[in-house]
């Protein structure tokens, strides 16, 4: 009776432990996926800024007629007539050394030294949505805990 109480046990811990890995692979696949997904989308095409919400205000309209494409180098330009604006960016996963480790999922990264307009867009951006036409992005700020939203829609 004792080895047939001993054998079940084993089966619960081994299938417990079987269940919690395929669980961590299945995260860890959708979240490369989003990765993948994310950098190839936002690559094919160039960008506008549609929603811009920042500190408690929307700022949309700091970003009217600029278009910004995202190259496979990293780098970033966003470019309005003659002015164009460099900056960088990159998506990585919840694992990655620049997280803010509020969340788990990717993060969109994106940086610009000036002007100040676009360093406000300057953060490790958390995905809400990817799709072929349209990146939403979201942040928690660590300063005051206001919540920014940043949208992207391909032109």
């Amino acid at each position: 009776m004792k080895t047939l109480l001993n054998a079940i046990l084993v089966i619960f811990i081994y299938t417990g432990l079987a269940m919690s890995c395929n669980k961590d692979d299945d995260n860890n696949q959708q979240q490369n996926t989003t990765v993948e997904q994310t950098i190839n989308t936002v690559q094919s095409g160039t960008w506008k800024v549609t929603y811009f919400f920042d500190s408690d205000q929307d700022e949309t309209d700091h970003f009217t007629g600029y278009a910004f494409t995202f190259n496979e180098n990293g780098s970033l330009a966003a470019i309005k007539g003659s002015t164009t604006i460099t900056g960088t960016w990159s998506v990585t996963d919840s694992n990655s050394s620049d997280d803010d480790g509020g969340s788990s999922g990717a993060d969109f990264n994106i940086f610009f030294a000036s002007p100040p307009d676009f360093e406000d867009l300057s953060d490790d951006w958390d995905i809400i949505s990817v799709s072929n036409s349209k990146i939403e992005l979201t942040d928690v700020s660590g300063g005051n805990g206001g919540t920014d939203f940043l949208t992207f829609e391909r032109i």
